[in-house]
């Protein structure tokens, strides 16, 4: 039997916080995409999140009508790290709005500030 090397799987307060506000489907949907990257793949429902460098990926799912998004970077230090999680409900297609994005910049600024 092969054992796979899996990364811990760390997240800024505020996105854990926000997470557990998730309906209990979308933890789990998430969460299982989290353990794939943590194991060293991508999950089908992760893809690179554009705009904002290497090794960040978007966590998108469709639930019930909403949209809901985990942001996570697999470059800054050993662990799968979530920065960023949020109910889109922007009517502008599938763009992240800005308010998120700035967000998503300000925290992955502020930890690589930290594991450095």
């Amino acid at each position: 039997m092969m054992v796979r090397e899996t990364r811990p799987i760390s997240w800024i307060k505020a996105a854990r916080k926000d997470f557990e506000g998730f309906p209990e489907d979308t933890q789990r949907k998430i969460l299982r995409a989290l353990t794939i990257a943590a194991e060293g793949q991508k999950a089908d429902i992760a893809k690179p999140m554009k705009g904002l460098g290497s090794g960040i990926f978007e966590v998108a799912l469709a639930w019930r009508g909403n949209a809901y998004r985990a942001v996570y970077a697999v470059q800054l230090g050993h662990d799968i790290w979530v920065v960023h999680v949020f109910q889109k409900k922007s009517k502008t297609g599938s763009k992240t709005p800005k308010q998120e994005t700035d967000l998503i910049e300000a925290r992955l600024k502020r930890l690589r500030e930290m594991l450095k």
